[in-house]
């Protein structure tokens, strides 16, 4: 069974993305998109993203990347939650057919 590895980070690793790893473990799972999901804090990010195919950020992070990044703070807020939802979505399925 084909995986997406998710990587949702903060600026502590530990508030926001914990809020946000909960919203987008729903969104699979409603979705039967299967992922492996670690958190993480921004300043982690460079190190961490060989090991995953997709980065979700909940703070602003402006150093290139060699990996997807979707802002999802929107999840937290509410603004432009639907939006974030399906720009989650596509991007992992997108991944699950590359694989």
């Amino acid at each position: 069974m084909k995986e997406v590895k998710v990587l949702i980070a903060c600026g502590s690793g530990i508030a926001t993305s914990t809020v946000a790893q909960e919203k987008v473990k729903e969104i699979l799972k409603e979705e039967k998109i299967h992922a492996k999901i670690t958190k993480g804090t921004v300043g982690q990010v460079q190190y961490l993203q060989d090991d995953v195919d997709l980065i979700l950020l909940t703070t602003k992070y402006n150093k290139p990347l060699n990996k997807p990044v979707i802002s999802v703070f929107g999840l937290i807020s509410g603004i432009n939650e639907e939006q974030i939802k399906k720009e989650i979505i596509k991007t992992c399925r997108e991944i699950i057919e590359n694989k």
